[in-house]
């Protein structure tokens, strides 16, 4: 059986009891083809995007915690 990453193009074979009707040729041998939307390499929560967009937020948000109170000390 072959995984195919549909976002990276990632390949990976092993077995699996996954019925599918696309099969794929390589290196001679013909497998299964079951194509993922989400693996390990392309999930957020695994690559560490997730972690930038909260940590954009957060930088974000204290910026603007801190333009109101220089605002306010200039008043």
């Amino acid at each position: 059986m072959m995984f195919l990453d549909v976002q990276t193009g990632d390949k990976i074979v092993t077995r699996s009891t996954v019925n599918t009707r696309e099969t794929v040729e390589l290196d001679g041998k013909t497998y299964p083809l079951f194509k993922c939307d989400v693996t390990s390499k392309s999930h957020p929560f695994y690559t560490g995007a997730q972690t930038r967009i909260v940590e954009t937020g957060r930088v974000e948000k204290f910026r603007a915690r801190f333009a109101r109170t220089t605002g306010s000390a200039k008043a």
